[in-house]
C-alpha cells in the first residue's frame, strides 16, 4: 500500500467517491442511494472499543433527529459484516453509557475489510495505523458534494453535538445565503455576506436597513432565520 494511496481523499467542494459496499443494512451504492439527502459519512478504528462503542451509541441515539434535518448517517471500519452485527448486538444487549441503554443502531455500517472504501475517503493515515481507519466525518450534501471535513485522532471521541451544529450551519446558510459566527448556535445572530462593491459598502454605513445591526461596513449581523 503506498503512501499515496492511504492518503488521496476528496476536498471540500469535491463530488465524494463513488462505491459499493455491504453493510449491515444490506448493500448500498453511494453515493447514488443518497442524492437528494444529507449525509454524515465516517470511520472508526475498529468494533469492541470502548471510544467506538460510546460514538455509535451517541449517533443512533441522535438519529431521529439528524433524519428531520434531511440527514442519514453512515459508519464503517475495517472490519467483517460478521464482527460489526455482533458488537451492535453487544450495545444493544448489554451496554449501558450516560442513561443510554437497549441502543439499536439501524444505521448502516459498511464492511471494509479490503479497505478500498477507507482509501478512496483518506480515512488511512499511516503516522497513526496502517490497518485501522481513523475518526474521518465526512458531511455530503444532496448532491453529493463534501461540503465538510472533520478528523479526530485513534484515541479520542468525536463531539457529536458539533457535527450537528455544523450540520444545521450549513443548511443555514444554504437556504438563507447567510454565513454563521464563530460558536454559532441555531437561534444566533447570522452575519450578512460582505459588500461586493463600493457602492453598497457606503449605503451600509450611510443607509442602515433597521433589521441589519453593522459593527463596520464589512460585518453585519441579523435575526437568525431559524429558531433554536
Amino acid at each position: 500500500m503506498s503512501e499515496q494511496e492511504v492518503r488521496n481523499m476528496p476536498l471540500i467542494g469535491d463530488r465524494a467517491p463513488e462505491f459499493k459496499a455491504v453493510t449491515t443494512q444490506g448493500e448500498i451504492n453511494f453515493p447514488k442511494d443518497y442524492e437528494g439527502s444529507w449525509v454524515v459519512f465516517f470511520s472508526h478504528p475498529a468494533d469492541f472499543t470502548p471510544v467506538c462503542t460510546t460514538e455509535f451509541m451517541t449517533f443512533a441515539s441522535m438519529q431521529e433527529d439528524f433524519a428531520k434535518r434531511n440527514c442519514k448517517l453512515l459508519g464503517l471500519s475495517i472490519d467483517s459484516i460478521y464482527a460489526h452485527i455482533a458488537w451492535l448486538r453487544t450495545i444493544k444487549e448489554k451496554i449501558e453509557y450516560k442513561g443510554m441503554k437497549d441502543v439499536e443502531v439501524t444505521f448502516p455500517v459498511i464492511e471494509d475489510l479490503k479497505m478500498d472504501v477507507a482509501k478512496a475517503f483518506g480515512m488511512l493515515q499511516p503516522g497513526a495505523s496502517s490497518t485501522q481507519a481513523v475518526r474521518a466525518v465526512f458531511i455530503v450534501d444532496p448532491k453529493s458534494i463534501v461540503r465538510a471535513i472533520l478528523y479526530y485522532p485513534l484515541s479520542n471521541g468525536r463531539n457529536m453535538d458539533e457535527v450537528m451544529r455544523l450540520l444545521v450551519a450549513m443548511q443555514t446558510s444554504d437556504e438563507y445565503g447567510v454565513a454563521t459566527p464563530a460558536n454559532w448556535r441555531p437561534g444566533d445572530d447570522v452575519i450578512v455576506p460582505p459588500p461586493g462593491s463600493c457602492g453598497v459598502a457606503r449605503d451600509r454605513t450611510a443607509k442602515p436597513d433597521p433589521d441589519v445591526k453593522c459593527l463596520d461596513w464589512f460585518m453585519c449581523l441579523k435575526k437568525s432565520p431559524i429558531k433554536n
